[in-house]
């Protein structure tokens, strides 16, 4: 694994470094957009299905914690396949964010551990 990739990790929820590719970062208006592409390997849970990647789900903007005093969005894109024999769309189930908030659960299990203190 590059040296890039190793800091990701520790930066990072270790589902995006596994299997997304970061793609580009920017700073808009005071907050860091970092920019992920679902990788295009076959979920192993559909290994025996014959699928071709048909593009990716609408992009979804998750909050994360801040880097360096600056707020984090993180945009990520889901890949989806279709089974070129049945025609189904299928993707990985996915648990990105909190129920009920835009936030990487790790950020929200944070910010509720210290709104009791």
């Amino acid at each position: 694994m590059s040296q890039d990739q190793e800091l990701l990790k520790l930066l990072l929820p270790e589902y995006l470094v596994a299997y997304f590719d970061f793609v580009k970062s920017e700073e808009k208006e005071g907050l860091l957009h970092l920019y992920f592409e679902e990788k295009n390997s076959v979920p192993k849970e559909f290994s025996s299905l014959n699928l071709q990647s048909k593009g990716f789900h609408e992009e979804i903007a998750v909050d994360d914690f801040p880097l360096r005093g600056k707020a984090v969005k993180l945009n990520i894109k889901r890949r989806r396949w279709t089974d070129m024999k049945s025609g189904n769309i299928v993707q990985r189930d996915w648990n990105l964010i909190a129920k009920g908030t835009r936030m990487t659960q790790d950020f929200a299990e944070f910010l509720k551990k210290i709104s009791r203190y």
